[in-house]
């Protein structure tokens, strides 16, 4: 049910703290799922500190990380985001999707002096030569951050403060410090969750309010297609972390509006109210992959 963001400068220790948030919540009896920058960066195919260097790249995996741990809210399980949420617009939008979900969520805030976090980074003990990973084995957590990207990633960071709603409840925590797990677990499980407004809940759709959200998922789907390419993807093309759209090299951008438009009309001839979105998506990439063999 809860989500905890985990945010801090690079090297401040995020990644442990969230492994000690999954033993004591493990501990506790629920189930719980982190989900990494350190596994999504190297997945979509990026080096770390090339990654950090391209503000497009950034987004494409930031959308990711935050579908994915959006999809995998429910009200059983703890989700651990495990990232440097450095922008505090990105935490606002997760505070605004977890609140229209109806789930608790706090914020875990490693803080660290920035010479320090610097020290710790020179002690990793892997750099983009030498880092290996298998498909299995994807996580770039040990590769050192060149002094470039540190400092870059230093002067982005937008600290988060209690008194903003996005960010609080906030748990600020040192390197020195211990979490208040009690706390932690207080703030998730047994405290009231923000009554909801209209900004976070959903109307029922019409059939015309359908088919302008339908167009303006499609079109997303073949801008993310559009994006990737423009940086160099290949082949195949994630969305939303879990749908794989298999475009073929030779497929251009009009090819694909061509597609989306075919698709859209078919919905316009048999859409009626109530027509489920949420499926909308997965049935878009259905229709591109089996369009594209023809």
């Amino acid at each position: 049910m809860p989500l905890i963001i985990i945010s801090g400068l690079p090297s401040s220790g995020k990644s442990t703290r969230a492994q000690e948030l999954h033993t004591f919540f493990t501990s506790q009896g629920k189930v719980v799922k982190i989900v990494t920058e350190n596994v999504a960066i190297p997945k979509a195919g990026f080096q770390k500190n090339e990654y950090f260097a391209d503000s497009q790249k950034e987004k494409i995996v930031r959308a990711d990380l935050k579908s994915e741990a959006l999809r995998l809210l429910n009200k059983d399980d703890v989700v651990i985001l495990d990232a440097g949420n450095y922008i505090k617009g990105y935490r606002y939008e997760l505070y605004c999707a977890t609140k229209s979900a109806r789930t608790s969520q706090c914020t875990i805030y490693c803080g660290i002096p920035k010479d320090t976090a610097w020290q710790f980074n020179c002690k990793r003990s892997k750099t983009e030569q030498n880092f290996g990973g298998t498909d299995d084995e994807l996580d770039n957590s040990d590769i050192v951050y060149t002094k470039e990207i540190f400092d870059a990633l230093c002067l982005r960071f937008e600290e988060p403060h209690g008194n903003s709603r996005w960010d609080s409840p906030l748990f600020t925590i040192f390197p020195e410090d211990e979490i208040s797990f009690d706390e932690v677990y207080k703030a998730l499980f047994e405290s009231a969750l923000p009554p909801p407004n209209k900004s976070t809940q959903n109307a029922p759709l019409s059939s015309t309010n359908y088919l302008f959200e339908l167009d303006k998922l499609t079109q997303d789907v073949i801008n993310t297609v559009i994006a990737s390419r423009k940086i160099g993807v290949l082949g195949a093309v994630k969305y939303k972390n879990n749908l794989t759209i298999n475009v073929p090299s030779d497929m251009n951008a009009s090819q694909l509006n061509r597609l989306r438009r075919q698709f859209l009309n078919y919905n316009k001839l048999h859409t009626s109210t109530g027509s489920n979105l949420d499926s909308a998506a997965q049935l878009f990439v259905q229709f591109l992959n089996s369009n594209f063999n023809k």
